[in-house]
């Protein structure tokens, strides 16, 4: 029976189990998993009939560890949504003013770019502790995560808005053809 195991943090617990067990209970039967989750260290062990279908549980898990709604994490039961995290220290290094100087560019005063990144690429965007995680279906997670590395890497938030005009603009010609 294959298992998929992994931590999530134990600030997010709570979610991940839900009210009475509901949240546990819903990716349980969306995915006709077995889940557990260990309360106390956030430990997750998922047993699944194939490995395909524990994979997906653990990454609706997942999501809702790395700040997603149960809600929008739910949406990665669907095949055609992905899951896409960023690990901000792989890219930036340790230093935590730099990691938490980007996570503002990203999120934007009162959240703006990330709700426009969101509304332009058709995704959900999470930024928590020291990653960013993107669900949506797999051209609109690229598109986001590039978006997100354009502001990584220092481009001008109106650099960023353009770029996501103008793929959104040539979406839009392809689509009248």
């Amino acid at each position: 029976m294959p298992i998929e195991e992994f931590s999530i943090p134990k600030d997010r617990v709570a979610v991940a189990i839900g009210p009475k067990g509901e949240t546990k209970k819903a990716i349980e039967k969306e995915t006709k998993t077995k889940i557990r989750i260990d309360s106390k260290n956030g430990d997750v062990v998922i047993e699944a009939e194939d490995a395909a279908v524990a994979m997906k549980a653990g990454n609706i898990v997942r999501a809702i560890g790395r700040g997603f709604s149960p809600e929008h994490a739910m949406k990665l039961v669907d095949d055609e949504y992905y899951l896409e995290l960023i690990n901000l220290p792989e890219i930036l290094g340790k230093n935590w003013k730099h990691i938490q100087s980007k996570k503002g560019r990203i999120i934007g005063k009162e959240g703006v770019i990330r709700q426009k990144i969101e509304q332009d690429t058709h995704t959900f965007i999470s930024v928590y502790g020291k990653t960013v995680g993107i669900i949506g279906k797999a051209e609109a997670v690229e598109k986001a995560q590039h978006a997100i590395t354009m502001l990584i890497r220092g481009a001008e938030h109106a650099t960023v808005l353009n770029y996501l005009r103008q793929s959104h603009t040539n979406e839009e010609e392809f689509e009248f053809r």
